[in-house]
């Protein structure tokens, strides 16, 4: 039977995105089939040995080709660095399979079916890059910030829930209605289609997230809401900015006590 560790150890190590993206869809189909294992045997390699393409170039964010709506080439980047958000993204989600072993079997399931959406995700702006403003992924620098993340919370499991999808992925429920909004008033269809489907699915991973987090945070005796507060702040080194998305954080799992917090300057 095949083994939910190697396919993320392979679309860890692996630089071909297409080859990423098949196995990513390959083992979600397998998961629905109940023909994964979930059995961990392999030892864990360091989050350093993880692998990304060659391209796009990977540059400081205020060195990132500029976003905007006010011409085609800053809606081009815009979807550009949309499309690298959605990409890391897919590492993040298996990323977060492979390092952390030892937990129940839906921990995995959910976060699969996390990759398994970025991945479509992913596909879905690339296609819109290319057929309408012929640009490709990779064509244009980006940053390596979600990463970064990702390499500073590789030792802790609850840090990882706290800063990936209770944090930065939490981020998009509030920016992404206001670009559907621009993109409704331009009479862009396709986009607002694109994006509205991102958003109904980045609801669930961050609930996905709040749901472990809390769960976590319960077996590890800590209270859940002080726990994610101190690792904010320890993490992000800081809070993150506003304006926040009250409604869709509160149906993705955040308490008004969380949310207080975070709009308390």
């Amino acid at each position: 039977m095949d083994n939910i560790f190697i396919f993320a150890k392979s679309c860890l190590q692996k630089v071909d995105i297409d080859e990423k993206l098949t196995l990513t869809h390959k083992a979600w189909a397998l998961c629905q089939q109940n023909k994964l294992s979930f059995e961990s045997s392999s030892p864990v390699q360091a989050i350093s040995e993880t692998r990304f393409p060659v391209s796009p170039q990977l540059l400081p964010a205020h060195k990132t080709p500029k976003r905007g709506f006010g011409s085609p080439a800053g809606i081009a980047a815009l979807f550009h660095s949309l499309a690298h958000i959605e990409f890391v993204a897919i590492y993040l989600a298996w990323d977060i399979i492979y390092r952390f072993r030892g937990l129940p079997e839906q921990f995995y399931k959910d976060w699969l079916q996390v990759a398994d959406e970025e991945a479509q995700h992913f596909a879905l702006i690339r296609k819109h890059l290319l057929d309408n403003y012929g640009t490709d992924y990779g064509d244009l620098a980006a940053h390596k910030g979600l990463w970064e993340h990702a390499e500073d919370t590789a030792h802790d499991v609850l840090a990882r829930l706290a800063l990936v999808p209770r944090c930065m992925e939490a981020r998009g429920l509030d920016a992404t209605p206001m670009m559907i909004e621009k993109f409704k008033n331009k009479g862009d269809e396709v986009s607002v289609a694109i994006l509205t489907r991102i958003l109904d699915d980045e609801v669930g991973h961050v609930a996905f997230g709040s749901f472990w987090f809390k769960t976590l945070c319960e077996q590890q005796g800590f209270n859940a809401e002080d726990k994610y507060k101190e690792l904010i702040i320890k993490y992000f080194k800081g809070k993150p900015k506003g304006p926040f998305n009250k409604e869709m954080r509160i149906i993705a799992g955040f308490s008004d006590s969380e949310l207080d917090w975070l709009e308390h300057r």
